[in-house]
């Protein structure tokens, strides 16, 4: 055979399937651009010049890794489905004198052809847009915009091996399938359809237990570690629970309408109900990938377009004054000595000096250890806790604030007062139905009542464990039994801290300055080492100053916006990706069952029926079926929204209100997307059927 046989083949029946190979070819040619594109940021010297650019560098690689995982199932699914298409041709070169080594080589020039249009033009494309990526991702991130233009050598050399490989393998499980099958097989490929499926009770209602179980988890949990720790679970419960039900009920849906004579005995009824039961198998999994791929695209929009424009609320519950300062003291008595006076005064004096004019300030004085609840009663004994803790479910352990009533009434302006065994309440990321609460090796208390809110300090925001604050009448009765707990290695169960807060109105540079200014005045207070270590004998250190740290909410700003833009910008290229395979797999599959059923709606042409009939029976079959993905995504993500929200606490981000509308939009946002690619896809499916292009 002539050398240029081969290709010449391979042009022509990529030609002649223009209509199969071109989305397929759209579509690689889209993941190799967002790779590069990722690629690209990953070594873009811009990313790296902006605050938190390790975390958004460890975003970006991450996501290079889930394209390139992705794009090889999603194109092994794809590919899989063109060489059925093909099976047919395939079969007849077998026949005329093809032997499979020949077919082989024809597959490796197509393979190769595809692989270069796609490499090229994906690397051309991701140079083009490369540049508008980084100007958006610096732009979510508040970085500075530089216009200079570059290309990555690096991040084309990753993307062209990377997907070299893919196709490297999509081309050996091509090859596999046709020597793993006949001539006449292969002739016969596209007239061999499924057998009619019969109706698995079983596996439907196993699919509906699964997601029951998944939907309840989801709406039970009530702390955000625990819905950490399940979410993945849940997910993969019902992603298994969703092909089930998509499986086994769509058979079962369509044998109802069989048997609803009223429904089935009509004419544009008839013919879509009989199709739809003879490819029903195929057809459910198909429908439960589109709808856990909406489901993936909706979930990572509304919570990562959440974050993002709820970010101002993170952060101010993450630092809830311009400046915090936060004293870890020796005992109590540092809390009610004249440590605490030094330092306060020691504030002032800087607040002079740097002339910071009216300061607004909040201050209160706590103790806090670690312990294990069940139900009332908190473990407190850390040796204990050091041996169950390992056996114990993450989400038992619990920080608890100990805060002196004299305090809490400074902080709240009231003048409340409680009886020596009462106490009052308020419970972070957790819930605390209990009347009464029992420490211990300490004290109890009765519940007076539980807090609506409480000045949280930065320490408990930014600890994704659940928290206790418990307002005491004395805090060092509250404490004395505690303070002599101490651990294996001989360190106190309960640290005595004072914190303090402060709010100017000095410019984002000033309250950097001041900031740094007041961690130098109170480093000189402390005894500390020549390595700038604190001393943790009290004898040691007079002003009783075991350690602090200093926070300024400006000098933090920026390291949010990297966090919650990198997290968007990644969301959004992943939600692209998966829309690319969800709009394929509708594509292909309409496509298919147009091919399939051609011949149907051919005979029923024959015999009487016109074309409005076919376009009712047409639009009866794609209502019946297409909008069940978009339903059942619905469904997930309703279910999803608790155990979602509950994560977004650990964020700092408790605006339920804004995770509503982002959740509302982005679903109202899809569905109209769905329904364009329906008016595609349907036109499609009709031009086939009837050979005539639809209104």
């Amino acid at each position: 055979m002539k050398a240029g046989l081969y290709p010449s083949l391979a042009v022509n029946g990529i030609s002649k399937n223009k209509k199969f190979y071109f989305p397929y070819i759209l579509t690689c040619i889209g993941m190799t651009t967002m790779f590069y594109v990722i690629s690209y940021l990953c070594d873009s010297d811009v990313i790296a010049r902006l605050p938190g650019a390790e975390t958004i560098s460890s975003f970006l690689e991450m996501g290079s890794g889930i394209i390139a995982f992705f794009s090889l199932i999603f194109l092994f699914y794809t590919n899989s489905f063109l060489t059925r298409r093909r099976k047919k041709e395939f079969g007849l070169y077998n026949i005329l004198g093809m032997d499979k080594w020949n077919i082989g080589r024809l597959l490796i020039c197509e393979t190769v052809i595809i692989a270069i249009i796609s490499i090229v033009c994906g690397l051309v494309l991701g140079i083009v847009v490369s540049k508008l990526a980084e100007l958006i991702l610096v732009n979510l991130l508040r970085g500075d915009i530089a216009y200079t233009f570059s290309v990555s050598g690096n991040a084309i050399l990753k993307t062209v091996e990377v997907f070299t490989v893919i196709f490297l393998l999509l081309l050996i499980n091509s090859i596999a399938r046709i020597r793993l099958s006949n001539p006449v097989d292969l002739l016969k490929s596209e007239n061999v359809g499924e057998k009619s499926p019969k109706s698995n009770w079983f596996l439907g209602l196993l699919g509906v237990i699964v997601l029951a179980a998944a939907y309840y988890l989801a709406v039970s949990i009530k702390n955000p570690i625990e819905a950490l720790v399940w979410f993945f679970i849940a997910v993969i419960m019902v992603i298994a629970a969703s092909y089930m039900i998509f499986i086994s009920g769509s058979v079962i849906f369509c044998r109802i309408l069989q048997k609803n004579k009223g429904y089935y005995y009509k004419k544009n009824h008839f013919v879509s109900v009989s199709s739809m039961v003879y490819r029903m198998k195929r057809n459910g999994a198909g429908l439960a990938s589109i709808c856990i791929l909406a489901t993936m695209v909706l979930v990572m929009l509304s919570s990562t377009t959440c974050l993002y424009f709820g970010v101002e609320d993170s952060i101010n519950t993450r630092y809830p004054n311009d400046i915090n300062i936060n004293t870890s003291l020796l005992n109590a008595n540092s809390l009610f000595n004249q440590s605490i006076d030094k330092i306060k005064s020691e504030i002032n004096n800087v607040c002079i000096r740097s002339n910071a004019g009216d300061i607004e300030e909040i201050e209160y004085s706590y103790a806090i250890l670690t312990g294990i609840t069940e139900e009332s009663y908190i473990e407190t004994d850390p040796v204990k806790i050091e041996e169950i803790g390992m056996n114990s479910e993450i989400f038992q352990i619990s920080l608890v604030y100990f805060i002196p009533l004299e305090n809490y009434n400074e902080l709240s302006g009231e003048h409340r007062e409680l009886n020596e065994n009462e106490a009052l309440i308020y419970s972070l990321r957790s819930e605390y139905p209990y009347e009464k609460i029992e420490f211990a090796h300490g004290r109890s208390y009765d519940i007076a009542e539980r807090l609506d809110e409480f000045p949280v300090d930065g320490y408990a925001a930014m600890n994704v464990m659940p928290a206790l604050f418990v307002v005491v009448p004395d805090l060092s009765d509250a404490t004395d039994e505690l303070s002599n707990l101490t651990n294996s290695k001989g360190e106190m169960a309960v640290s005595f801290r004072w914190n303090y807060g402060m709010d100017t109105k000095l410019s984002k540079d000033k309250q950097i300055e001041l900031k740094e200014q007041l961690a130098e005045a109170i480093y000189d207070m402390a005894d500390h080492d020549e390595n700038g270590i604190f001393y943790d004998m009290s004898d040691h250190n007079e002003n009783g100053i075991f350690s602090y740290y200093i926070e300024s909410k400006a000098e933090n700003r920026d390291g949010f916006y990297s966090l919650y833009g990198g997290l968007l910008f990644l969301g959004i290229i992943l939600s692209a990706v998966f829309l690319f395979a969800a709009v394929l797999i509708i594509y292909y599959k309409q496509i298919s069952e147009g091919y399939e059923d051609e011949t149907r709606f051919g005979i029923m042409q024959k015999i009487g029926m016109t074309d409005r009939e076919i376009r009712q029976s047409i639009n009866s079959q794609l209502l019946t079926v297409f909008f069940l993905p978009l339903i059942g995504a619905g469904f997930h993500l309703a279910f999803a929204f608790p155990m979602i929200r509950k994560i977004l606490m650990m964020f700092n981000l408790n605006n339920v209100s804004l995770f509503v509308f982002t959740v509302v939009a982005s679903f109202a946002v899809f569905a109209l997307f769905y329904i364009i690619v329906y008016r595609i896809t349907s036109n499609s499916y009709y031009s086939i059927v009837t050979g005539k292009k639809k209104d």
